[in-house]
């Protein structure tokens, strides 16, 4: 049944229709007209019979009760983010994983609930512990009610607590820790007969302290967030070839990013039993000695390593100044959103191999920065501006001459076009330029978590004074970026485009309010919005009901 209007001449009549079945056909037939709609309407009629038929259908009684403010409201959360990644949560196996490490522990409290609770807000707002527990309030975190702040203190603690029963090689003085044990539980659920960590992206920064930072993590070093003012830690991230997180990497703030890769290999052969590990890394990575030891017999390592163009003699002399022939593996974007153009030169001196690779669209973007810089050079120079000195992009042109006065080097412009749109690799694999360089550049990937690590998922203010706490504490954000990417590869298996800010956005609009009618408890949802549903489908999650009773 439902309601119809009829017009007759210049009124309209508001019916009650019954649809039935006859012969095969649908056929509707009139049970009552109630009258004349503009009447029903202006006198109120209208409303009461429908508020009076809502006593037989209990859902929506609720609901036009809850409008009316007649229900009594008990509280309101937001119930999108645990939906979803409550469920990945489960499919990574985290829980039984975080409870197997528990096994010999006795906690008062439920140590793999504070954790949850860590990475969500990691995911959700970032920021420190003390910030975790106030932002839980608004959030429907089952298991999470009873905690304190203590209980996450203490939960990081043990996550960053060394495993003394296993010795293993202490790394740059980082012992192994139950991280690093929950790290190797996550891969081995992932391995299969085919399974072998064969190729790694690997890149180190830098997160500073508020306070003194650890024991040994927090030391005075290379700032990559220009605070050379406070004690940090670096950081490295290790993924595999399909972007996925391996592990993450704790040293103290002094350690130099080329230090770091020797250990990054021996590591993961442990840990993750790589029978040959090819190791992809940025410029920063590279060094006579580090190289010597990657191709050494003990390692028998392969590689792809960043070059750098400037400060390598055998690179600015003799790798770009040869003469072959570029093989173009992508050609020219015919739209925005095609691959950036490649080509690619393979150059071997004295049996070391580089790949010199070319961005066209990018030299042509150099080349016009480059024109612009000069043009504003030369008329600022006619006025005697001394002050373009103290501007990086402008000094690298100039030279000093006679008095206080500069001229534009030309021999430093035709330098800097040499390497307009370049890149240099150095590598020891055999495969063909195209698979190395397109390895490379997925080198990104990396850079794009440690972006969203230090934005989105920023975990700073960091204020623990203990190393095992700053370990625990870094790690759940290294599980924030797990969880991530777990759902950014099921939105990609769908074929699905989305904005990291508007995913988030409707989990939080995503909310459910419980209201005591009649002597019942109900929970009505809002709406999904922005593109929360998707996610929603990609993790396999069925929205709760509009309305539903609790018990």
């Amino acid at each position: 049944m439902y309601f119809r209007v009829k017009r007759t001449g210049p009124y309209a009549y508001l019916q009650i229709v019954e649809s039935f079945r006859e012969k095969g056909q649908v056929h509707q037939r009139v049970l009552s007209t109630v009258g004349r709609l503009d009447v029903l309407q202006a006198s109120g009629q209208l409303e009461t019979l429908l508020r009076s038929e809502l006593r037989f259908c209990e859902k929506l009684a609720v609901i036009a009760a809850h409008a009316a403010g007649q229900t009594e409201p008990v509280q309101v959360q937001r119930v999108g983010p645990n939906l979803v990644f409550g469920r990945l949560w489960e499919a990574l196996q985290l829980g039984p994983i975080i409870h197997r490490a528990l096994q010999a522990r006795r906690f008062a409290f439920d140590v793999e609930r504070a954790g949850y609770l860590t990475v969500r807000h990691r995911l959700f707002a970032s920021g420190s512990d003390r910030a975790a527990e106030r932002w839980r309030e608004a959030y429907r975190l089952p298991g999470t009610e009873a905690l304190e702040l203590h209980h996450l203190y203490r939960a990081m603690s043990f996550l960053g607590e060394p495993l003394e029963d296993h010795p293993g090689t202490r790394v740059l003085n980082t012992p192994r820790c139950i991280k690093d044990w929950i790290e190797e539980e996550l891969f081995e659920q992932r391995r299969d007969l085919f399974s072998a960590i064969d190729l790694v992206f690997f890149d180190p920064t830098s997160i500073y302290f508020e306070g003194e930072g650890g024991q040994e993590l927090g030391q005075h070093g290379k700032s990559k967030d220009h605070r050379p003012d406070l004690k940090q830690m670096v950081v490295g991230l290790a993924l595999d070839r399909h972007g996925w997180p391996l592990c993450c990497e704790l040293w103290p703030g002094n350690t130099a990013d080329v230090t770091t890769l020797l250990p990054v290999v021996q590591r993961l052969r442990q840990r993750f039993r790589g029978r040959r590990v090819c190791l992809v890394a940025d410029r920063g990575m590279i060094s006579a000695s580090t190289i010597a030891a990657l191709e050494s017999a003990a390692l028998d390592c392969g590689y792809i390593l960043g070059a750098r163009m400037r400060s390598v003699k055998e690179v600015r002399e003799r790798v770009l100044a040869d003469r072959g022939r570029y093989e173009e593996i992508t050609p020219e974007r015919q739209a925005a959103t095609d691959p950036s153009p490649l080509k690619v030169k393979e150059v071997v001196i004295e049996g070391r191999r580089y790949l010199v690779c070319l961005n066209e669209e990018q030299r042509r973007k150099d080349a016009a920065d480059r024109k612009a810089i000069i043009a504003h050079l030369e008329q600022q120079l006619q006025r005697g501006a001394k002050d373009l000195i103290g501007n990086k992009g402008y000094r690298k042109y100039l030279q000093a001459a006679a008095g206080e006065h500069f001229t534009i080097d030309a021999a430093k412009v035709q330098t800097e076009a040499r390497y307009a749109g370049k890149w240099v690799l150095q590598t020891n694999l055999t495969d063909e330029p195209k698979l190395v360089a397109l390895a490379y550049k997925e080198l990104w990937l990396v850079e794009d978590l440690f972006r969203a690590m230090k934005s989105v998922l920023d975990p700073r203010p960091i204020y623990h004074k203990r190393d095992a706490t700053i370990r625990g504490h870094g790690f759940c954000s290294f599980l924030a970026l797990l969880l991530r990417r777990a759902l950014e590869q099921r939105l990609a298996a769908k074929g699905e485009s989305w904005e990291w800010a508007e995913i988030l956005r409707g989990w939080d609009n995503l909310q459910e309010v419980e209201a005591v009618f009649q002597g019942r408890r109900f929970g009505l949802r809002s709406q999904v919005l922005g593109q929360a549903h998707k996610a929603f489908q990609a993790a396999g999650v069925a929205l709760p009901p509009t309305l539903r009773e609790k018990p």
